[in-house]
């Protein structure tokens, strides 16, 4: 199994201009394209724990590479 690092940025809800990165680390098999199309359930799981942030883009990347794919799609839990 291979490292792949999501990197979700996320948004204060209450201040939806205040954004970071957030790096979730997994081991898969997935390509990095399957595991962006993949993500959202990681990402709902972490926004549950975290219910002031919504997330508004992610990628995945292996750790330490520029190599990457990313979903630019805006996903809110909520």
């Amino acid at each position: 199994m291979t490292p792949i690092d999501l990197v979700v940025t996320v948004c204060a809800v209450l201040s939806p201009t205040t954004c970071e990165e957030t790096h979730l680390v997994f081991s898969s098999n997935a390509s990095l394209r399957q595991c962006a199309m993949n993500a959202q359930p990681y990402i709902a799981q972490w926004i549950g724990e975290r219910p002031k942030w919504t997330a508004v883009k992610w990628r995945c990347e292996y750790p330490g590479t520029n190599r990457k794919a990313s979903s630019d799609a805006v996903w809110s839990a909520g």
